[in-house]
């Protein structure tokens, strides 16, 4: 009877777990470039049953444990915005910045200038690039992005293009193990940096999350009504324990 109680409270441990999941998914359903996160679990086995009355095949106590989460790298999907310094990596790159003194990488392409004429993101990091950040002109105008990340303005009333820059793409061996620091921002964690010569920057675009809000507010229903069952469960069996105790209490002396 106890490992009822403990099955059940095992897999509503992992349902609390996979509801935080999807709620930090939907809530990020809108943030440019944000990957979705998923839950993974496994079976767990502990010893046999030791009640006689039960099939060999029913013998095993099977527990629900948490795995942790897995990332999804897939692309979002491209929205225009006629911003000039909006930009978005067609491809597994990511954008490098420098955020609190260290080299950090986003998917979030939402860019803008500072005070100082320098390409910042949202947040205010320094967006990099091969040289460091970079830095354009009070008088610069009609700012190209290239597909390879070259930035080439117009300063002033010159009629040749000038470079401010090139963007620095960096892709990983596997993007799966970035560490999310939060803010949109990624720290290299266990994956290795590597060439990639398939990436390119899209002007005037920004990646869109690749969470599908639909989905995940099905699954949230699921994990709610998993929830009540596995609650209802458990009430059932304590009341089932509680009523053998009384009818142990009757038997006549």
């Amino acid at each position: 009877m106890q490992n009822a109680l403990l099955i059940g409270l095992s897999r509503q441990m992992t349902l609390e777990r996979q509801m935080d999941v999807i709620a930090n998914n939907v809530a990020n359903a809108n943030t440019n470039g944000f990957k979705a996160d998923h839950s993974l679990f496994e079976e767990y086995l502990n010893s046999n049953a030791r009640e006689d009355n039960f099939l060999s095949s029913d013998r095993r106590v099977s527990y629900v444990q948490d795995r942790g989460t897995f990332r999804d790298i897939a692309q979002g999907p491209m929205e225009p915005t006629n911003n000039p310094l909006d930009m978005a990596v067609d491809g597994n790159a990511y954008f490098a910045v420098q955020a609190n003194g260290a080299e950090r990488y986003t998917r979030d392409g939402k860019f803008s200038l500072n005070s100082t004429g320098q390409l910042v993101t949202s947040d205010g990091n320094l967006v990099l690039g091969t040289s460091g950040p970079i830095t354009f002109q009070p008088t610069d105008h009609d700012i190209n992005v290239a597909p390879d990340g070259t930035i080439t303005v117009l300063e002033g009333t010159a009629r040749t293009d000038s470079i401010r820059g090139k963007i620095r793409m960096v892709s990983f061996d596997d993007p799966t193990k970035l560490t999310k620091l939060g803010a949109n921002l990624y720290d290299a964690g266990g994956a290795t940096q590597q060439a990639d010569t398939k990436s390119a920057v899209r002007q005037g675009y920004i990646e869109k999350s690749n969470v599908n809000a639909v989905g995940e507010m099905g699954r949230m229903v699921e994990v709610m009504r998993s929830y009540t069952a596995i609650a209802n469960l458990l009430q059932q069996q304590s009341d089932l324990h509680k009523s053998a105790i009384e009818k142990l209490a009757d038997v006549p002396a």
